[in-house]
């Protein structure tokens, strides 16, 4: 097991394909929606341009800041040293290449959906006569399929980096992340809790001393209840009255 697949944020966004189906059926059903009032490869053409073309823009300009969900991020200055690495590896030209490819690939899917859109005629979600709010939900459900593939194609190319290549990627720097990636306005310095394994290291209390306290003897001096009854060889000797009895 590779050293930052210990990360949780990268396998939450990796399980972003799992909503790939439900939105390509989404835009299926948009498509469904009457019958073409332009050119069908105009309809095909303006549905592609809205789903693709601002994801694909993103993921190569200012890839998303996967230390995010949905509108809340952890704050740049809060990320570790692995984070800060991981974010130097979607900034590769590996991930550039497989943004393209999976632009792509959904180009070819949504020409599929439109050949098979009739056979969904019947359970359109408006009337044919609403062919316009068809389209406008094709291009928004085609867009968020884009966005979920985009983002778990980026991260199954990180997770897949030899653990030699990873350890030799060097942080990202801090000031240069929010005008790189495409981060989210909402902004806290944690956003899951601490996983087992984890290491915190509380900081000492103002006054405290790392010194170990005193000791009398061979003991410490929180040990003897009557530091009065040891004698100057650290041994305690009995009350006068008890040897009596």
């Amino acid at each position: 097991m590779r050293s930052f697949w210990s990360e949780p944020f990268l396998w939450i966004h990796l399980s972003g394909a799992a909503a790939l189906p439900i939105f390509l059926g989404l835009c299926l059903l948009g498509l469904a929606v009457g019958s073409p009032a332009i050119p069908v490869w105009l309809e095909v053409f303006l549905v592609a341009v809205a789903g693709i073309v601002p994801v694909l823009w993103m993921q190569w300009f200012r890839p998303f800041y996967i230390f995010s969900i949905l509108v809340v991020a952890v704050k740049p200055d809060k990320l570790t040293d692995l984070q800060q690495q991981i974010l130097t590896r979607f900034k590769t030209k590996l991930n550039k290449g497989v943004a393209l490819f999976v632009a792509v690939l959904l180009a070819i899917i949504l020409w599929h959906l439109y050949r098979l859109a009739p056979l969904a005629a019947g359970v359109a979600p408006f009337p044919p006569s609403w062919r316009w709010a068809g389209l406008l939900l094709a291009g928004s459900a085609f867009l968020v399929s884009n966005l979920f593939l985009q983002v778990s194609a980026s991260v199954m190319a990180v997770l897949l980096t030899p653990e030699s290549q990873f350890a030799a990627t060097k942080p990202y720097f801090l000031q240069k992340i929010k005008h790189d990636f495409t981060i989210a306005l909402w902004q806290v310095d944690r956003l899951l809790p601490t996983f087992a394994g984890e290491i915190t290291v509380a900081e000492a209390a103002p006054g405290e001393s790392s010194n170990p306290p005193p000791t009398i003897g061979n003991s410490p001096a929180g040990s003897i209840v009557n530091p009065q009854l040891s004698d100057t060889n650290g041994v305690t000797s009995l009350p006068q009255q008890s040897i009596e009895k």
